[in-house]
């Protein structure tokens, strides 16, 4: 998923890419891995988060820059955006509609906004068997499986998972072609592309 959400965000030779939500800086290091010239900016609440991020990414010195802010505020000029398990938080799709434009109209023009996380489909038989998929990824991690639908069961009382066609229209309702590149179980790479 990484990988794939990295090469989407250097397609287009940026200058400075900014990782909302951006956690212990998996996805960040991702993208200054898959591009030598770009600049990460790492925007995240979380000061422990960030101080796990600042050590895995001391290699790259001032090629990764961290903020401790908010990605619900005003948001710096940039040539990419990208979220990996963060942008599940937003509780609903007009809060998720919002915040893509907010991203779309910091993009410079031809920017690139890429978010992955999981999506759910709405129909229930087919949402339980992609939960299920979950759990047998969890399982796979060495997670029981009971434990691993509890865990569903905590994270959803602050995550919401959408459907991946509502992903899509809200990224494009935003003004973005939007797409998705990436696809396994419950994971997604969806990706927005401002016009030039």
């Amino acid at each position: 998923m990484l990988e794939a959400a990295s090469r989407e965000l250097v397609r287009n030779g940026p200058e400075l890419v900014l990782d909302l939500g951006a956690g212990t800086g998996a996805l960040a290091e991702a993208v200054l891995l898959a591009d030598d010239s770009v600049t990460v900016e790492l925007i995240d609440v979380d000061p422990e988060m960030l101080a796990q991020a600042r050590a895995r990414l001391a290699s790259f010195a001032v090629r990764a820059r961290f903020s401790e802010i908010s990605f619900l505020g005003a948001l710096p000029s940039c040539d990419g955006a990208s979220a990996s398990l963060s942008l599940h938080h937003i509780r609903t799709l007009d809060a998720k509609r919002r915040l893509y434009r907010r991203i779309y109209e910091a993009l410079r023009p031809n920017g690139t906004f890429v978010n992955a996380d999981a999506v759910v489909p709405a129909e229930p038989s087919a949402r339980e068997e992609v939960l299920r998929q979950w759990v047998q990824h969890m399982v796979s991690c060495g997670i029981g499986e009971s434990e691993g639908y509890e865990n569903l069961e905590r994270w959803g009382g602050e995550d919401t998972y959408f459907p991946l066609e509502d992903e899509l229209e809200a990224v494009a309702a935003a003004g973005f072609f939007a797409d998705c590149v990436w696809q396994k179980g419950p994971m997604a790479v969806v990706v927005g592309r401002k016009r030039a």
